[in-house]
């Protein structure tokens, strides 16, 4: 399938786009700490998720071609949503997402950068939520208008834009409620969200996992005891913990042991998994900034590659209960609490993991220890329809034209409760899943950078595949 619209052009009109209209918004929106409700509970009150909002709102009545409708939309204690509506000049219709809210600072940037400080260097733009997706919404809005532009076919494309999604996207679904008719029936979904293995190819996302948190408490003691009179006598409640967890992960592998968070990984995963590993061998564990001589859980990049999108894995992300080394003393503490985060296979419900958690770990309880698991809240994956038709065809020719190679399909590991949301209520639209989180980009760690070059590629990309779903729109009328 030949692109519709001239490469050349297009590509003079996305470079100077992004110079011009997209970079100058991009580095105000980062000095904005817009973070997440789950991060930030008082947000209402600090007002930077308005201020990103505002700006963002400010940008789009300014880039939207005429006709738009651009809306905020406030729920009664709920976080904003940014509504645009861009009429078509063709058949078909559209739903573009992306969000606004960030997650926290963290620790360890460059001394010359910062979360909050917009910083260029070459071809990278470092800062907190430009990459993580603040970009999505000015690259996904500019290919709208570049259509309009160059006089080419455009579905009407409406973009969804929230602040909660680094907090699981608790909104959503009442937006979703209340937006009703208005969303329409999108032949295509578009989703910059996601990650890539390089920066020289289409990376196309074909499932996500999903996830189950909670907090795992084990407590012995009411209180806190002197250790050398009550070690060999009461339990420590740091063993404890340790000894439930084995039943959820096996220590020495990693393998989650409950059958029921397993799922069957379909024939045309596996190959796509290989061929993914074909192209990138070892860069996949490579862009891990590895400590001495650490080594990836396999030598086989097939295997990792199908370990971070179809297979559960436990990480343990937050503790409690245990004092900072400055200030341990010889105690026998009373409690050790740990977060737990596991990711799931794309088709593993959320509810399911997070019930098969709470049984593992509290079920008979060692030396009969309190024992509670507080769920976190679960999130379902998501599996991509079949891209074969219109939409493959576009992807394998806006791959040549903006990266002069084919695409390759290949899924991730984090999650974006919105694609089974949306995959629910649309069950007959095709999903353009992709993303710039490469080697090094670093989404949620310091030194987040956005890769220009690959955000303005997938700006040309978005296009192509917006042009194509107002022709497929055309010839099915």
């Amino acid at each position: 399938m030949a692109s519709s619209i001239d490469s050349r052009r297009a590509s003079d009109y996305v470079d100077r786009a992004w110079e011009e209209d997209i970079l100058p918004a991009l580095e105000s929106f980062i000095r904005i700490p817009a973070k997440s409700p789950a991060f930030d509970p008082d947000w209402a009150n600090t007002g930077h998720l308005d201020e990103a909002v505002a700006l963002a709102e400010a940008w789009c009545r300014r880039i939207a071609p005429a006709g738009s409708q651009i809306e905020v939309i406030r729920l009664p204690g709920r976080t904003p949503l940014l509504w645009v509506d861009v009429p078509g000049t063709g058949a078909g219709e559209a739903l573009l997402y992306g969000h606004l809210d960030k997650q926290p600072e963290a620790s360890g940037w460059d001394d010359d950068k910062g979360p909050w400080t917009p910083v260029r260097e070459g071809d990278r733009l470092y800062g907190r939520g430009a990459a993580d997706d603040g970009y999505a919404l000015f690259a996904s809005l500019q290919a709208v208008r570049m259509l309009h532009d160059i006089g080419a076919p455009a579905p009407r494309c409406m973009l969804l834009i929230e602040c909660a999604e680094e907090s699981g996207s608790p909104d959503l679904p009442a937006y979703l409620a209340h937006l009703g008719p208005r969303l329409g029936s999108p032949g295509l979904v578009v989703c910059l969200d996601s990650g890539c293995a390089d920066y020289d190819r289409l990376w196309v996302t074909t499932s996500l996992r999903g996830m189950a948190a909670g907090d795992l408490t084990v407590r012995v003691l009411d209180q806190g005891v002197h250790s050398g009179d009550a070690s060999g006598v009461v339990p420590s409640s740091f063993r404890i913990a340790r000894t439930l967890l084995d039943r959820l992960e096996d220590p020495a592998t990693g393998e989650i042991r409950p059958a029921d968070l397993a799922a069957e990984i379909p024939t045309e995963r596996r190959q796509q998994a290989a061929k993914a590993a074909g192209v990138i061998s070892d860069q996949l564990a490579g862009k891990f900034p590895w400590a001495g001589g650490t080594t990836a859980i396999s030598a086989d990049p097939a295997e990792l590659i199908l370990n971070r999108t179809w297979r559960a894995w436990l990480e343990i992300i937050g503790v409690d209960g245990i004092a900072p080394l400055s200030e341990a003393g010889n105690v026998l503490r009373p409690a050790t609490t740990l977060r737990l985060s596991l990711r799931l296979p794309p088709t593993v419900p959320g509810s399911t993991a997070t019930r098969v958690m709470a049984e593992t770990l509290t079920a008979d309880p060692p030396h009969g220890a309190e024992v509670s698991f507080q769920s976190g809240g679960g999130a379902d994956g998501w599996n991509a329809p079949a891209f074969e038709g219109w939409l493959g065809d576009s992807l394998e020719a806006a791959a040549m034209n903006w990266f002069d190679q084919p695409p390759v399909f290949m899924g991730e590991g984090g999650s974006i409760p919105l694609m089974n949301l949306l995959g629910e209520q649309f069950p007959a639209a095709r999903f353009l899943v992709t993303g710039v989180l490469g080697p090094g980009s670093n989404a949620h760690g310091p030194n987040e950078f956005l890769h220009l070059p690959m955000a303005r590629r997938l700006t040309g990309v978005v296009a192509e595949a917006l042009t194509a779903q107002a022709g497929a729109a055309e010839g099915s009328n």
